[in-house]
């Protein structure tokens, strides 16, 4: 019969590969799913990777190292503008793309968010916010 040690060492081993299959899994659909993106969420000096993706009235972005079914955060379409847009630094610690910052609806409360998202994806969002039906406001 195995000591109590190998066992719970079977099951530490079995809980980090179930977990990591269902990251794993996640990750796979996030990316795989019509209309996504990859999408740093700023938040001061810190970024979150994650992935964002559009919907017919809202914006969603889940962060990429989660096993959360939801996503994190979630702006309303009418209420995004693009606020500005600038070329990303190496400081920014991030590759080549645009540092995005929004003013944004979320919950009916205003905020703003910065985002980072490569030049093809920044050319999405602009076009998707175009789209919005009674659109009011710039998008620069």
């Amino acid at each position: 019969m195995p000591g109590p040690v190998v066992v719970a060492l079977v099951t530490l081993v079995v809980v980090v590969l179930v977990a990591g299959g269902a990251w794993w899994s996640r990750r796979q659909t996030l990316d795989r799913r019509v209309g996504s993106f990859r999408c740093d969420l700023g938040r001061g000096r810190r970024w979150s990777s994650g992935v964002a993706q559009y919907g017919a009235a809202h914006l969603y972005w889940w962060r990429f190292w989660s096993l959360a079914p939801r996503p994190a955060r979630r702006w309303d379409r009418d209420g995004l503008t693009v606020v500005e847009r600038r070329a990303a630094e190496p400081r920014d610690g991030a590759g080549e793309g645009y540092v995005v910052r929004c003013r944004a609806r979320a919950d009916g409360r205003p905020t703003e968010v910065e985002l980072f998202m490569s030049p093809e994806a920044y050319a999405g969002l602009t076009s998707w916010i175009e789209a919005t039906p009674l659109r009011v406001g710039p998008v620069i």
